[in-house]
């Protein structure tokens, strides 16, 4: 069992139990108490647990964990992809946002980009430089407080695994907009099938997305390339662009460009 598959076993016991001793742990994944130690420590560095003496505990509620670990996941590949995709959105844009790691990240590198304040819009009048078009709980929260981003939320049903909204409230407001450029994040990259999400109600919200902008970026890092989940969102037809890290393939770029996406590693 690998490192990361190690911790991925300890956070789904401690989510599941609330707490872990370090002797039951290491029976669960099969290591020396010493290796749980090292790994518990790792783990509460980077607050997804909190430390106790002879074990941990689940850090705030149960439910945050997987989206947390999700989160430190290959976030150095997440952090430049998000900046590349910054790089890709212009002033006036009205810019759609599905949930996750990834796009969460390019929410974070956009706020970035404009932190100065409120820009200057199309017309050159003082007032917000992006509108913003979300389902994702987490999302709207960081950027509501900047003036910079007008930010539209859909309505709709909660997920507390990702913070996305979804069901008929969320598609009904998804009908009702256009979108410039809609940012996507997914779960899986099949040169046949699409691309893919492991829940089919974040599916269809996400295909809706994709449905009302004039262009349709894909964020992802390079393990989900070749990877197949549950939901299928739209086919590589509706994709316009790519930005993924240069871990990916050369020949599953090739395939992709063949398709007519624009490919871009970072």
């Amino acid at each position: 069992m690998s490192k990361q598959e190690r911790w991925s076993r300890l956070l789904e016991l401690l989510a599941v139990e609330g707490r872990l001793d370090v002797e039951q742990a290491a029976g669960a994944v099969d290591v020396s108490p010493a290796t749980i130690r090292r790994d518990l420590d790792e783990l509460a560095a980077q607050r997804l647990l909190v430390r106790t003496r002879g074990g941990a505990i689940a850090h705030g509620v149960s439910y945050e964990l997987p989206l947390r670990y999700k989160s430190s996941r290959r976030a150095p590949e997440k952090q430049r992809i998000a900046g590349a995709v910054a790089d890709l959105l212009v002033a006036g844009d009205v810019i759609g946002l599905n949930g996750g790691t990834t796009t969460t990240e390019v929410a974070r590198a956009l706020a970035l980009r404009t932190s100065g304040g409120a820009g200057e819009s199309v017309e050159g009048q003082s007032g917000p430089s992006y509108t913003v078009v979300t389902n994702a709980l987490n999302i709207a929260g960081e950027l509501a407080v900047r003036p910079q981003f007008k930010v539209v939320v859909t309505g709709g049903v909660a997920r507390p695994q990702t913070y996305e909204l979804v069901g008929p409230l969320t598609a009904g407001v998804l009908n009702e907009v256009v979108l410039d450029v809609a940012v996507l994040g997914v779960d899986g990259v099949d040169p046949k099938l699409g691309v893919m999400t492991h829940q089919e109600d974040e599916a269809g919200i996400s295909r809706l997305f994709a449905e009302h902008a004039r262009r349709v970026i894909l964020v992802t890092d390079s393990s989900k390339m070749g990877k197949r989940a549950f939901a299928r969102i739209c086919g590589l037809d509706s994709i316009d662009s790519l930005v993924t890290d240069v871990g990916i393939a050369p020949d599953m770029a090739a395939r992709l460009t063949e398709a007519g996406i624009e490919v871009i590693t970072v």
